[in-house]
């Protein structure tokens, strides 16, 4: 008796970018932490301007900010499972990332409120991923799965 191959459904181009940008954001998240990638790990704290530590050298970084970063990583993987899901991390994610450029612009990064902490090339950087992650989520979360039938050998 010969099977016929069953089509399955793949993850749509949305799923597949989500998943991406969430792995992305999980290895952030993880080298915040890792010295040599991060400077100044012996001055991270846990919240703060006062967080000397700098990723890549240039980002300002705390421990609060690495564990965002990894709880946006999660968050991607997690809505990524869906088409609905995929397009609302990007898009949604993009949203909090263009509040989060203006909070940087609009606050001084010497004083209190600049708790995550933020610098200016973090703040290009957030402006970035906002125009981008959006720009991805309405691009791709409109184009659909496509099925495809496994080859037999």
């Amino acid at each position: 008796m010969t099977r016929s191959p069953t089509p399955t459904i793949t993850r749509s181009p949305g799923q597949v970018t989500a998943a991406v940008v969430g792995v992305v954001f999980l290895l952030v998240g993880i080298a915040g932490f890792i010295p040599g990638l991060t400077t100044g790990i012996d001055q991270l704290s846990f919240a703060g301007h006062h967080s000397g530590a700098m990723l890549l050298g240039v980002f300002a970084v705390s421990i609060l900010h690495n564990i965002v970063h990894l709880l946006f990583g999660i968050a991607g993987l997690v809505l990524a499972r869906t088409p609905r899901g995929a397009r609302a991390f990007l898009v949604g994610g993009g949203v909090v990332y263009l509040v989060l450029w203006l909070y940087g612009l609009v606050i001084d990064h010497d004083s209190a409120a600049n708790f995550v902490p933020v610098n200016t090339a973090d703040n290009w950087l957030h402006l970035g991923l906002a125009v981008g992650m959006i720009a991805l989520g309405l691009i791709t979360g409109g184009l659909a799965a496509t099925r495809r039938t496994p080859t037999r050998a």
